[in-house]
């Protein structure tokens, strides 16, 4: 049997790029003899839509499911074997997602948004992706600091978390908290001093909240990275959340990304306007749909 990569060279798929020049790849020799081969970047959006099937039976129709999905259709193969683009992709994507979730958000992000930083109750990062309930809770020095530092009753407090994508912080929060902040004092609401949280889970808006007093916390949360997205980011929010509340007891805003999910300007603009109902209704999760769908 053939070796995967010279069945690649030798069945292109219909629309693949050749090899050489046509694909981006060049070959060569140094002075000294030893064979050079420049790959193009496999994460590239041209060759990201590849489609490679060999001689498929309906190649529109192909092309066009392939077009509706992230999920990785039409690739191809090489005997029993993925062929050499589409895993050099999923290498490249799995990298992306462990940068998201073992990276740090740049001081310089928060510094741009005047956001000082406390802890959960969690050690380190590995203790972190282990031990999810210490990171639902502030230690000792985080509610000593927000208690000096931090406004008391808002209308609504702002938090922001690295969660699981430390990628989704840095790419998104400087688009989406302009809006939102903006939005919640154009409508008069007072809203409470933003800090960040590191190493924090949703729940820790109970903790906060136990300090704060606010009527309303919003959280904004890396979220867990995929193989296609890894910088997507998420904004939770709940009525009055303390020690207790669960999830049927919040809302949330997901996938907030340049990169396939909804745009942080259009998104931060509808979390201004679901904190509107919250405050009208005064509730959140699943109550508030109940409210809502009575009214309508």
């Amino acid at each position: 049997m053939p070796d995967k990569d010279t069945e690649n060279t030798a069945r292109k798929a219909p629309g693949e790029p050749g090899p050489g020049a046509a694909s981006g790849a060049s070959s060569g020799h140094t002075a000294e003899g030893e064979l050079v081969i420049d790959l193009p970047d496999p994460a590239a959006p041209d060759l990201r839509r590849t489609v490679g099937v060999v001689d498929p039976a309906d190649p529109e129709g192909l092309r066009n499911l392939c077009a509706a999905t992230n999920a990785r259709i039409g690739t191809g193969h090489a005997g029993p074997c993925p062929r050499t683009g589409p895993l050099l992709l999923l290498q490249a994507d799995h990298g992306a997602t462990q940068d998201a979730i073992y990276g740090e958000v740049p001081e310089s992000v928060k510094e741009h948004l005047e956001l000082f930083t406390v802890r959960t109750q969690v050690a380190d990062r590995t203790e972190y992706l282990l031990r999810p309930e210490l990171g639902r809770l502030l230690d000792e020095e985080a509610k000593r600091v927000i208690t000096e530092r931090c406004a008391k009753s808002p209308d609504v407090q702002i938090c922001v978390g690295d969660g699981l994508s430390a990628a989704a912080v840095e790419n998104n929060l400087a688009d989406i908290y302009p809006v939102i902040e903006q939005g919640l004092r154009s409508a008069h609401l007072t809203v409470g001093t933003p800090f960040f949280v590191e190493n924090c889970r949703v729940g820790v808006m109970n903790d906060v909240n136990a300090v704060i007093d606010a009527e309303v916390v919003l959280l904004l949360l890396g979220e867990r990275p995929g193989l296609g997205i890894a910088d997507a980011m998420s904004a939770y929010m709940g009525y009055h959340p303390e020690p207790g509340k669960t999830d049927a007891e919040r809302d949330l805003v997901c996938m907030v990304s340049r990169r396939g999910g909804t745009n942080p300007l259009e998104a931060g603009a509808h979390v201004v306007e679901l904190v509107h109902k919250t405050l009208r209704y005064q509730s959140s999760g699943v109550r508030l749909r109940e409210l809502s769908a009575v009214d309508s």
